[in-house]
């Protein structure tokens, strides 16, 4: 069966996290397959670090350089709980550039904690409910970690945010966060997974996906220069790199959804 682009199938929603969860936890989402057959789903590189809910384990899913395909169940229900940026190597205590790329069971990096976390989430006759069981479990845990790298927090907003053209990332962020450009690596590396120039590649292609979601029928090449593609051409390319399809196609399938 042919791979699908992972938001084109089944229904997906989120909204953000529990207070309880606020510190470490950005956003709480649900992913509900079909009933019929789930094909293998394609997940695009988005930088982000997932704490995932699925038949009755916590899994992680580490941040990706490259499209990921998975298989799912049919009808499974996937809640994930998304990492603010910077946050996840404190909290699970190891290192983002460790797990790049992985979908590990959260026992794997815990042990018997993760056993201890995932028995701590009742069963309820709702999807809500079990949803609030599990925040309530993960925010117990949540307030004996440190607290997220302020420095990253910013670090990633900086580049989310995407600098002019004549303003070189690499330099402003070293200029302002005050480090040497081994240690900013380093502390990109551990928070993210990789280094400032994978971080941007990353961020200035869902930066294009925000603005197409946004601009209706504007021009592609328009929208690439204001991502921050040199031209459309460079825009094509990245996206073929990080979903495997075109940003026509990528549009067309998300204006199914």
């Amino acid at each position: 069966m042919e791979a699908v682009l992972a938001q084109t199938t089944g229904s997906f929603q989120e909204r953000p996290a529990d207070r309880r969860l606020g510190a470490a936890f950005a956003s709480v989402w649900v992913h509900r397959m079909r009933d019929r057959d789930a094909p293998p789903v394609v997940i695009t590189p988005d930088a982000t670090i997932d704490l995932q809910w699925i038949d009755g384990r916590f899994r992680i899913a580490g941040p990706d350089r490259e499209p990921q395909i998975e298989i799912l169940p049919s009808a499974a229900t996937i809640v994930g709980f998304r990492f603010r940026p910077g946050a996840a190597a404190g909290w699970l205590g190891v290192p983002a550039n460790q797990i790049v790329g992985e979908r590990l069971d959260l026992s794997d990096l815990w042990g018997v904690r993760a056993r201890y976390l995932a028995g701590s989430v009742r069963a309820m006759p709702d999807l809500a409910g079990m949803v609030g069981q599990m925040e309530k479990a993960i925010g117990a845990y949540t307030q004996d970690h440190r607290a997220p790298d302020a420095a990253m927090g910013f670090a990633f907003d900086v580049v989310d945010q995407g600098l002019p053209a004549d303003r070189p990332l690499v330099p402003f962020l070293l200029r302002t966060l005050h480090m040497s450009e081994r240690t900013l690596r380093r502390r990109f590396e551990e928070s993210f997974g990789y280094g400032p120039k994978t971080l941007d590649r990353i961020l200035r292609f869902h930066r294009y996906r925000r603005l197409r979601q946004m601009s209706g029928d504007a021009s592609t090449a328009v929208l690439a220069v204001e991502a921050g593609y040199s031209d459309q051409a460079h825009l094509i390319r990245e996206s073929r790199r990080l979903s495997g399809v075109t940003p026509s196609t990528l549009a067309d399938a998300s204006s199914k959804t």
